[in-house]
């Protein structure tokens, strides 16, 4: 009976990214700089689409929820990423390691389930030009808004209760940039079995339904476009869903890579690899994909700074 004298850590070492000294500057630098620009190009989005009423339709409210998340989701872990790179001291305490994971599931699944919302829309606004305001109210809006919250919160509470009821009592070194779940689950001094079928079902509830959501319903847009009798009508009705198809991808792989395999087969620097890319890259990427080079959103920018006039 040694389980009363067995010692429970409380904080944990962060490790990071395995670099030389001589490149830590140049890496800082562009992690930084990468980190403002996506605090930059969201926080721009946000507000043109609250300033500008032009943009006050269904579309561009997902993608203001879009570039909310995305600044919740980087600034959960980016800050500290460069904290450490900075400094010799990589630590945090158990508390904020498990604050840090529930903050960045509630934040990544509610994402998930947006990009299937996002797809709604599309499905909507090809399929039912004429109706589309009427079945996309601000009303129907919020609730898919609400549905999305609910459930990252809900399923990032299931992730976080199981990966942390499980004993930690050393080492303390977590080889990540982040407390992220698979991460933690390798310094458990238990069985972990029960985590990976619970992290598989989840997966599966938060990553693959909305995947095969999205997939059926851009089976019927491509059918509908098929019908279109003018090629510039099908390009135009095209046009509109690859950024979504696009962003949608660079999220969804990774991911899927992550959190559907066993813990048993996870590459720490793989893993590390594929984490920065949906939490920092997708981010970077997402507002210039999605928005900045949307005539739409260059036009309330000019209309808002006053640079110009916004094209008719």
């Amino acid at each position: 009976m040694q389980e009363p004298n067995q010692s429970y850590v409380t904080e944990f070492i962060l490790l990071g990214f395995s670099f030389s000294p001589r490149t830590m500057p140049l890496l800082f630098s562009t992690f930084l700089m990468t980190y403002l620009l996506i605090l930059l190009g969201n926080s721009m989005i946000t507000i043109l689409i609250c300033l500008d009423s032009h943009l006050h339709t269904p579309m561009y409210f997902f993608i203001g929820m879009l570039s909310l998340l995305d600044l919740g989701y980087t600034t959960t872990t980016v800050p500290q990423m460069l904290a450490h790179m900075a400094s010799q001291k990589k630590t945090i305490s158990f508390a904020s390691c498990v604050a840090q994971m529930y903050i960045f599931l509630v934040l990544g699944i509610t994402e998930s389930w947006l990009f299937a919302i996002m797809s709604i829309d599309r499905y909507v606004a090809i399929c039912h030009p004429l109706r589309y305001k009427v079945i996309m109210s601000p009303l129907l809006c919020e609730v898919m808004a609400i549905f999305c919250g609910l459930w990252g919160v809900i399923c990032a509470l299931v992730y976080t209760v199981f990966a942390m009821r499980l004993p930690y009592c050393g080492p303390n070194k977590i080889n990540h940039f982040f407390c992220e779940v698979p991460a933690i689950l390798k310094l458990a001094c238990a069985d972990t079995s029960v985590n990976d079928r619970v992290d598989f079902i989840l997966g599966f509830i938060c990553a693959l339904v909305p995947l095969f959501l999205i997939l059926v319903i851009y089976v019927n847009i491509f059918i509908a476009i098929l019908r279109i009798r003018s090629a510039q009508g099908r390009l135009k009705a095209f046009s509109t869903c690859a950024s979504h198809i696009t962003v949608v991808t660079m999220f969804f792989v990774p991911v899927l890579v992550m959190y559907m395999k066993p813990g048993s087969e996870a590459s720490p620097e793989e893993d590390k690899k594929l984490a920065l890319f949906y939490n920092v890259i997708s981010a970077f990427l997402n507002p210039i994909i999605y928005s900045l080079r949307n005539k739409d959103v260059k036009g309330a920018f000019l209309k808002v700074t006053g640079w110009g006039r916004a094209p008719e």
